[in-house]
């Protein structure tokens, strides 16, 4: 078990690659993404949090983690509910692995359940981690299987999750998200775009993971994706801090006898209006030649303005302050410009730089 998570919260099946790969630089990376090199043949130099990281992260820690713990509780009962209490959760590293911590807990508090968390790799454009697949399904039956992330930005994943269980008959490629401001996920604790908290931060609120990685020199044909684990950054490690916060929003509601969930309407779009038909509008209204460019949603615009090299950020409303003044500052301190823009399934919309421009 490499990674600061405890063990009976989730067992990870992927590669310990720690020290097989150099880090590159912000820069650097971008340069080879924008060139053709897959972003998972590359790490990022992984930065102890600075002062924006904490102060970012204790903002949405205060504003959100009351929503936050709102929607854990409305998709452990969806999840529950569907697989009719016997979910075996799968979540996605990294950024699903504190998420699907989240929900099994919460499931173990609200329905006394222990229910198996296990955490595997999925890479844009390189598909599901098969062997950890191959795994799972020898320990459990494919119905139980639920997919587990943080959040829905373009709904990519989804894609590549419906695409990989061609492969798998019986496992629902359906994925189960606390935001779904997209509506591409199968279940959503909430269609709202908000801030998770642990959207703001890297390795420090994943259990010291790296983002997961596939190279065929590193990763042989039997074994799992890789991840490197961040030993260094222990002083730092955030993980608990953030999981038993949202945990003991959830305890409160529970002895406080509060009805549990978000409570909300779907919102209502017109015929053809997806997330989807959304990018489209912005990448030609902006001239974006590389739709993987844009990243909505506040949790993706966020990470544009803490790890990418952002262009320019899209805002509903300067009036947002509760949810976008974090997007404001940051936006400021790197000389990035916000512009109000029409947006109807997001509250926000990172644009990253093209490096053929510059």
């Amino acid at each position: 078990m490499f990674s600061s998570y405890n063990p009976e919260d989730v067992e990870i099946l992927l590669k310990d690659i720690t020290g097989l790969v150099r880090p590159l630089s912000t820069r650097e990376r971008e340069r080879r993404i924008q060139s053709g090199t897959p972003y998972s043949e590359m790490l990022p130099i992984e930065y102890v949090p600075t002062e924006a990281y904490m102060n970012l992260y204790q903002y949405g820690l205060e504003q959100f983690s009351d929503l936050t713990a709102r929607a854990v509780e409305s998709l452990s009962a969806k999840i529950c509910e569907r697989k009719q209490g016997h979910p075996v959760l799968v979540s996605l590293a990294r950024a699903g692995t504190s998420i699907g911590v989240l929900i099994r807990s919460c499931i173990r508090l609200i329905y006394g359940t222990d229910v198996p968390h296990y955490t595997i790799s999925i890479i844009r454009g390189q598909g599901i981690d098969r062997n950890a697949m191959r795994e799972i399904l020898r320990r459990h039956p494919a119905g139980d299987i639920q997919f587990v992330d943080g959040w829905t930005g373009k709904g990519a994943i989804s894609r590549e999750l419906s695409a990989a269980m061609r492969d798998f008959p019986g496992v629902d490629p359906g994925l189960a998200v606390l935001s779904d401001p997209a509506g591409a996920a199968s279940l959503r604790g909430t269609w709202e775009d908000f801030l998770i908290p642990s959207s703001c931060l890297n390795s420090v609120v994943s259990g010291l993971l790296s983002r997961t990685f596939y190279r065929k020199d590193l990763i042989g044909e039997g074994e799992y994706h890789g991840a490197a684990f961040y030993r260094e950054l222990r002083e730092q490690d955030l993980t608990y801090a953030f999981i038993d916060r949202i945990l003991a929003e959830i305890a409160t509601h529970l002895s406080n006898g509060q009805k549990l969930g978000v409570q909300e309407a779907a919102p209502v779009f017109a015929p053809g209006d997806t997330g989807l038909s959304e990018l489209d509008q912005i990448q030609r209204d902006f001239a974006v030649r590389d739709r993987n460019l844009i990243k909505p949603g506040i949790g993706e615009t966020t990470r544009v303005l803490l790890r990418r090299l952002p262009w320019k950020v899209l805002i509903s409303s300067r009036e947002d302050e509760r949810y976008l003044g974090h997007l404001y500052q940051l936006a400021k301190e790197k000389g990035v410009e916000t512009e109000v823009y029409p947006l109807r399934h997001y509250r926000a919309c990172g644009i990253i730089r093209n490096l053929a421009d510059t």
